[in-house]
C-alpha cells in the first residue's frame, strides 16, 4: 500500500472510531436499522456515491423475520429522536433498511460487490466498570439491543472504505458495489438482496467477519464451512378447557408441543455431512388447571450442505404435522431465516493472500480455514455471485475480544477495523490483475 494510502485510512481511522462507537451506543435489531441505515445513507451521498435504498435494494416478500408493524413503527419514531437521518429515513420505512453505495469509475473492470451487515443483537449489554463501553460511555442506550457480534466495526468498516475510494477515486477501476445489509442475525436479510437483484451484476463478492477467535493481527482469507440452516417458528392451536372438569374437550397444545420436541430431536443424522436440529423455545400455557390452547417453539435446522438441510427440515416438517394431527390440534409453520452452504472461490482467495502481503498491520495470512460451525447468510450472496459465473469468498478479520461473540460483554479490539480497510482496499486497488475473464462472460 502506497504512503498516501497508507496515510488516508489513518486519518479516517479516528472516525472510523468515532461511527462505530455511535453504533455501538445506538444498537439496533434485524430489520429495525433505521437511524443506522438512514446514517450510512447520508454519509455515502455526501461522498458522492449513487445512493440505492429501501425497496430498491429490498424484496419486501424475500424477507424473513419481519417485526410486527406497530414494533417498526416504535423504531421509526426511536431512530428520529436519536439522530435518524429524516430524508432517508422515508426510504426505509417498514423495515426496508437495506443501504447500496455505488461508484462508477468509467474505467474498464470487474464490478466489485462488498457486504457489510449493520444489525445487532437482541441482548442486554453489561453494565459494569470492567466492560470498556460502559466505562467509555458507548454503552447501549437501546436495552435489550446490543452490538455483540462486531456488526457496529462491519458498518464502519464499510464507511471506512467508502470514504478511502471517494478520494482515490482516479486510483480504481470498474465499479464498486457497497452492500449494508440488515437482519443478518437469524440468516434473515441477505435472500431478500439477492431477489431484488442487488447481486446481479456482481463479479467479485467478498463480505468479511471480525473476530471469530482470529487474533489481532492475522487475516483468514477464506473461511468455508458455514451450515446451510433454516430457522422456524412454530405455533400450535389447541382448545382451552377446564383440567378437572371437562379435560375431554380441550386440545392439549402443549402436550402436541412437547412430542414435537422428543420425535425432533431424535431425527437420524445424515451420512452424508453434519446435521442439526435444536428447540430452543418452548412458551405453552397460562394455567395449572387449564388445558394449554396455545404452544409456540422456536426451531433450527443446520446441515453441512443444502441436501443433508433439507432432509433435516423434511423431516421436522413431517413431524410437526403428524403430531398436531395426532393431538387434533392446527399447526402453523412459519420459515424465519435460511442460509446457504458455500465454497470460497479458490481462486479469489488466493488474490487476496497475494493481495494483502504489504499490509503492515498484518503479520499472518492464512489462505484457508474450514473451522467454521455456525452459518453465515452472506452465502446467500456468494452463492448468487459464483452461479452466475463470479468468484466470491469470505474473510475474516483478527481482532481481540473481550468475550465471545454474543455475550453481553463483547467488545474488539478497534485496530481490527483499520486492518480491514487496508486489506479490502488493497484487494479493490488490484483487482485489474484478477483474471475475471469468467466473471465477465
Amino acid at each position: 500500500m502506497n504512503a498516501k494510502i497508507n496515510g488516508l485510512v489513518e486519518e479516517i481511522y479516528s472516525e472510523m472510531v468515532e461511527w462505530r462507537r455511535d453504533f455501538h451506543k445506538h444498537p439496533e435489531s434485524g430489520w429495525l436499522e433505521f437511524r443506522t441505515s438512514s446514517l450510512v445513507a447520508e454519509k455515502l451521498e455526501a461522498w458522492g456515491y449513487e445512493v440505492k435504498i429501501g425497496k430498491q435494494v429490498i424484496d419486501s416478500n424475500a424477507r424473513m423475520g419481519v417485526p410486527q408493524e406497530e414494533i417498526l413503527r416504535q423504531h421509526e419514531q426511536r431512530a428520529l429522536k436519536q439522530g435518524a437521518n429524516e430524508k432517508w429515513l422515508e426510504y426505509v420505512k417498514g423495515g426496508h433498511t437495506g443501504v447500496v453505495g455505488i461508484l462508477d469509475t468509467k474505467r474498464p473492470g470487474p464490478t466489485i460487490g462488498l457486504r457489510f451487515d449493520m444489525d445487532a443483537l437482541d441482548l442486554v449489554e453489561a453494565n459494569v466498570p470492567e466492560h470498556v463501553p460502559a466505562a467509555m460511555g458507548f454503552r447501549s442506550v437501546n436495552e435489550g439491543m446490543m452490538h455483540a457480534c462486531g456488526h457496529d466495526a462491519h458498518t464502519s468498516i464499510g464507511l471506512g472504505l467508502a470514504k478511502l475510494f471517494s478520494q482515490i477515486k482516479d486510483q480504481l477501476s470498474g465499479r464498486i458495489k457497497l452492500i449494508f445489509q440488515p437482519a443478518e442475525e437469524g440468516v434473515r436479510g441477505a435472500k431478500s438482496m439477492v431477489v431484488a437483484g442487488v447481486l446481479d451484476d456482481v463479479d467479485v463478492f467478498l463480505a468479511n467477519h471480525i473476530g471469530t477467535g482470529v487474533p489481532l493481527g492475522k487475516y483468514v482469507c477464506a473461511n468455508n464451512g458455514y451450515l446451510s440452516t433454516t430457522k422456524i417458528d412454530v405455533t400450535f392451536t389447541g382448545v382451552a378447557s377446564h383440567a378437572g372438569k371437562c379435560p375431554e374437550e380441550g386440545r392439549n397444545a402443549l402436550l402436541a408441543a412437547a412430542s414435537a420436541v422428543l420425535n425432533l430431536h431424535g431425527i437420524p443424522r445424515h451420512g452424508n455431512g453434519n446435521s442439526r436440529i435444536n428447540v430452543g423455545v418452548l412458551n405453552a400455557g397460562t394455567g395449572r388447571n387449564i388445558i394449554p390452547s396455545s404452544a409456540k417453539l422456536k426451531i433450527e435446522t443446520r446441515g453441512e450442505t443444502l441436501q443433508v438441510n433439507e432432509y433435516i427440515l423434511a423431516n421436522a416438517i413431517n413431524i410437526l404435522k403428524g403430531t398436531a394431527m395426532a393431538h387434533q390440534v392446527d399447526v402453523n409453520i412459519d420459515i424465519v431465516g435460511e442460509a446457504k452452504s458455500v465454497e470460497c472461490s479458490e481462486e479469489l482467495a488466493e488474490f487476496v493472500q497475494k493481495s494483502i502481503q504489504n499490509v503492515e498491520e498484518i503479520s499472518q495470512v492464512q489462505l484457508l480455514s474450514n473451522k467454521s460451525s455456525g452459518s453465515e447468510d452472506a452465502t446467500y450472496m456468494m452463492e448468487k455471485v459464483k452461479s452466475n459465473g463470479g468468484l466470491a469468498t469470505y474473510g475474516i478479520v483478527g481482532t481481540t475480544i473481550a468475550a465471545g461473540h454474543h455475550n453481553e460483554k463483547f467488545d474488539i479490539d478497534e485496530l481490527g477495523m483499520k486492518i480491514g480497510v487496508k486489506a479490502l482496499a488493497q484487494v479493490v486497488l488490484n483487482s485489474t490483475k484478477l483474471n475475471v475473464k469468467k466473471a465477465l462472460v
